[in-house]
């Protein structure tokens, strides 16, 4: 293929500045999840141990370079700031001046490794080329060998897309929005086919890959580090059912490590966008990556934690709490004898705290004291299990009981509820009063034990 050029009209360091800015919108980049070493002759590494986030404008140091390689864009995607029809600065980087930039950048120790989008420039052939180039070139002719998150072009020539994915750690393709529907009213110039097909394309060959590294160890690794999406998140109707349902498809069907959700940002002033009184739903983006996590390491299903009849997330309990709320019938659970998969619905427990449980139990039974060293946020799990046959103090597995006191305990509001909901509002249940000052005593015995807690919070 010929060597594209592209016309430098502004300097460096100003495109530096759009581009940048430009993939701010972009969410779909985490923590490698692969590990790469150079030849002693080379420059980098690529540690599994969580290269992340990206390059801040005012010199900090964060770990990926986020840019795209360009702003300019053939489509007129409805949502999307740098849209056709919009006057804004546009910028083009050339493949040189990313590869000046990655070295610059990580010579002076403020990344390790580049993430790297793009809008379509003239024709998603041209533009494949343009990142195949960047690539190449870093590795070929600068020898780095750090992390390198690249997206797919959909409509893209295969061979082009294959010989990126040779070079990349991870691939990406935006799914853009959850249904193609949604697709037809904000992107008409794009469709799920076109996007599905350089999905399945990597997916086939990351297994075909894995067939000749099994055979030959030396054989050239293809997107070692898997592939990702994206769906932006409430500028179209579909409800949290539909959006999980999708994820779940995708997650199935495609092998994918991630499913990332970006919460709608009105960027344009366009009458088939939503006004969003409220500013964006990171509320709901927030129990999106909740109910995630459930899917791909907790064992649950999507029609699990929502149905037709109930399609949306409770506001006030993550999908897990809620969904054992809903489920009191299977309460409480006895720590020393519950299998590791009935342990991970338990509300506060954790997979880390669960795989804890589970070994230290072989040693002996386990008590609350216990629980709380392994890292159980007892405040949430105390009204679901039980250690030793008993509760931590008396309770009542009933719904209104259980929901009045997770709140007492200080579950945090959303912002939105704060000014509206006092505290009279949330007691109107039959049960009466909050934890009395003796259960409130035990609480605080318990926590007092907690000096040696083993580090695995954020369980759900």
């Amino acid at each position: 293929m010929q060597h594209t050029r592209i016309p430098e009209q502004l300097p460096v360091m100003e495109k530096l500045k759009i581009l940048s800015d430009a993939a701010k919108y972009d969410v779909a980049c985490t923590s490698s999840g692969t590990a790469r070493g150079n030849n002693g002759k080379g420059i980098g590494n690529c540690f599994d141990a969580g290269i992340c986030h990206s390059f801040a404008a005012d010199g900090r140091c964060i770990s990926l370079l986020k840019i795209l390689l360009t702003n300019e864009c053939i489509f007129n995607c409805r949502y999307c700031l740098n849209r056709s029809s919009n006057d804004v600065p546009r910028a083009t980087f050339t493949p040189d001046e990313i590869c000046d930039l990655v070295i610059g950048f990580y010579r002076r120790n403020y990344i390790e490794g580049l993430f790297l989008s793009s809008g379509i420039l003239n024709s998603p052939d041209y533009t494949m080329e343009l990142l195949y180039q960047t690539l190449y070139k870093l590795r070929s002719q600068y020898h780095f060998g750090g992390y390198i998150h690249v997206k797919a072009i959909p409509g893209a020539d295969p061979f082009l897309i294959e010989k990126t994915g040779f070079l990349a750690d991870r691939m990406s393709v935006n799914l853009e929005l959850p249904t193609a529907e949604g697709l037809r009213r904000l992107a008409p110039a794009k469709s799920r086919e076109k996007i599905l097909k350089p999905m399945r394309q990597v997916q086939n060959r990351m297994e075909e890959n894995r067939e000749e590294l099994a055979l030959y160890r030396s054989a050239p690794r293809f997107v070692p580090a898997g592939q990702s999406t994206q769906m932006i998140i409430g500028a179209t109707p579909e409800n949290d059912f539909q959006i999980m349902s999708v994820a779940e498809s995708l997650y199935k069907k495609f092998d994918l490590k991630r499913v990332f959700y970006s919460a709608f940002v009105r960027v344009n002033d366009d009458s088939a966008l939503p006004a969003l009184p409220g500013g964006p739903p990171l509320l709901r983006e927030h129990r999106l990556y909740q109910a995630d996590w459930l899917l791909r390491f907790y064992g649950f299903e999507a029609g699990e934690l929502l149905s037709e009849d109930r399609p949306n997330f409770n506001i006030l309990f993550d999908p897990k709490c809620d969904w054992a709320l809903r489920h009191l019938e299977l309460f409480p659970v006895e720590i020393n004898r519950a299998s590791y998969q009935t342990l991970l619905r338990v509300p506060g427990i954790g997979v880390k705290s669960a795989q804890r449980i589970v070994k230290a139990r072989r040693l002996g039974s386990l008590d609350f004291q216990d629980l709380k060293r392994m890292g159980v946020v007892l405040k949430r799990a105390l009204y679901f299990i039980t250690c030793r046959g008993r509760t931590l103090y008396p309770i009542k597995i009933e719904e209104d009981y259980i929901t009045r006191n997770l709140l007492y305990v200080k579950e945090k509001l959303p912002p939105e509820l704060r000014d509206d909901v006092t505290y009279r509002q949330l007691s109107l249940f039959d049960d009466g009063m909050p934890l009395s000052v003796e259960e409130q005593s035990v609480l605080l015995d318990v926590s007092a034990g907690s000096a040696a807690a083993f580090a695995g919070g954020g369980a759900i």
